[in-house]
């Protein structure tokens, strides 16, 4: 699927790594920076979603979406691994869940961006999971797009080119094509976050916040791996 991810927020959290592996199915590894594990959520606004060489349809490619994930391993090959991801579009939704085996969805979202902050939250609305709200305040910070360093934990921490997923007893791998990422500082204040109550608790700031206004997408169709360890 091709698509256009706008105005994304990036939020982190070193987190303990014992409290991640539990939560990680078996043959994938919990991937660590010097040691350390890592929880985030990524706030976007996602456009121009249509099959490669289709056009986007009016009113069905265009919606909001957050999402938590932590990072992992196989084979050698890094990636992410997603606990929730929120959308909305029902149709988004329905689609994500069915073709990429990825927790999605449904919920309602309220977006300001007239003043200088953008005020940025949403409320969980589907019975297939538990109830949780998000609402933050942002402001890029001005400072020129720039690519991080390679070995970094700014690069560490985005430049991952697939995702895994599960589905009945099975992992798959979905790969990720994109330029590096063109990343800013930005500020942040989170002033309501319950999307990772049943993960484990958050300290109300991040450590690390990064921001891009935008980068164009193609995520691949998921392929079954292999059983393994």
């Amino acid at each position: 699927m091709a698509q256009t991810w706008q105005d994304v927020l990036f939020l982190h959290w070193p987190v303990p790594h014992d409290a991640l592996r539990v939560r990680i199915p078996r043959g994938l590894s919990l991937d660590l920076f010097a040691g350390q594990a890592w929880l985030s959520i990524t706030a976007l606004f996602v456009t121009g979603l249509r099959p490669r060489g289709f056009f986007a349809v009016p009113g069905l490619s265009a919606f909001p979406e957050t999402n938590v994930r932590t990072y992992v391993t196989r084979d050698g090959k890094p990636g992410v691994w997603f606990f929730s991801l929120d959308a909305g579009s029902a149709l988004a939704v329905a689609a994500a869940r069915m073709l990429y085996r990825l927790p999605y969805y449904r919920a309602e979202f309220s977006i300001d961006d007239a003043s200088e902050h953008v005020s940025y939250g949403y409320r969980r609305r589907d019975r297939r999971a538990s109830s949780a709200s998000f609402a933050v305040q942002y402001q890029p910070v001005g400072t020129p797009p720039a690519c991080a360093a390679a070995g970094t934990l700014a690069w560490w921490l985005t430049e991952r080119y697939c995702l895994y997923a599960s589905g009945r007893r099975h992992l798959y791998r979905a790969e990720i094509h994109h330029r590096p990422w063109p990343l800013e500082s930005v500020e942040a204040h989170i002033s309501r976050n319950t999307l990772v109550d049943d993960v484990m608790p958050l300290p109300d700031a991040p450590v690390v916040c990064q921001f891009a206004r935008r980068l164009e997408v193609i995520v691949w169709a998921p392929e079954r791996l292999p059983a393994g360890t």
